[in-house]
């Protein structure tokens, strides 16, 4: 009788070991993207940081940091088909699933922009392009939405991640009233063209990762509650259309 007893355990004990394995894999999936989100924002702070500064010591840091970022993105690759294919996932886990999977995309994508920032930072620290303390305001608005997400997706949070999508408005907004007052100092100074050009291309990759960082809170809200945002995306002027104000005229002119 013991035996048998023991057979008919036996299933249960086996289910309820690959339950808990299963359970530890989405974690681990949960803990990379959490690494990979955090490493982003590290990234995207310290580009800002470097650009306002022109520090290009940070900016070298940050070009070779990028590297992990897409051996984490790999990672979650690898581990995200291995979990379609071994645990054919339902429902809430198949929403995690593949939810992490774009979330891991839109980081990496992150990371690429902030390393483009810290290149046009090498650039602009041999330039007489103005500084503009205005876009290092800008970046930080951007990173504090972006810290916002990802702590929504560690918590599970799609009311967090709906608040910090919000405002990507705002960010089109000062990105596009920052493009018109760099043009309008292109206009006024011509031997400050070449280093603005590079200030152009800066303030459009913080309002990109911005529109990534949305992408990301739009993942967390369907990962969470199972469908789309239904409200139509926030978006402010297009600073890629920004007209440039004329000049001040100087005085006695």
């Amino acid at each position: 009788m013991a035996n048998k007893q023991d057979d008919s355990d036996a299933p249960n004990v086996t289910v309820h070991h690959t339950v808990k394995a299963y359970d530890a894999e989405l974690t681990r999936l949960k803990n990379i993207i959490a690494e990979l989100g955090g490493l982003a924002e590290l990234q995207l702070a310290s580009a800002v940081t470097a650009l306002d500064e022109r520090n290009t010591e940070l900016a070298e840091k940050i070009i070779a940091g990028d590297r992990r970022l897409d051996e984490l993105d790999a990672a979650v690759n690898s581990f995200v088909v291995r979990l379609l294919a071994l645990r054919q996932p339902m429902a809430r886990d198949l929403r995690l699933i593949v939810s992490s999977l774009r979330i891991s995309s839109d980081l990496e994508r992150i990371g690429d922009l902030s390393k483009n920032l810290a290149k046009r930072t090498l650039t602009l620290a041999q330039s007489s392009s103005p500084r503009g303390p205005r876009v290092a305001r800008v970046g930080r608005l951007v990173q504090t939405v972006l810290r916002d997400i990802i702590d929504a997706y560690i918590s599970d949070d799609a009311l967090k991640a709906t608040d910090a999508w919000k405002r990507d408005g705002e960010i089109d907004d000062l990105c596009t009233a920052l493009f018109s007052d760099v043009l309008s100092a292109m206009t006024g100074n011509p031997q400050t063209i070449a280093g603005s050009t590079h200030l152009l291309f800066a303030i459009k990759n913080i309002e990109r990762i911005g529109d990534h960082a949305n992408n990301i809170a739009e993942s967390v809200h369907f990962m969470v509650l199972g469908h789309p945002m239904g409200d139509v995306r926030p978006k402010g002027a297009d600073s890629s259309f920004a007209v440039p104000t004329s000049p001040k005229p100087h005085p006695g002119d």
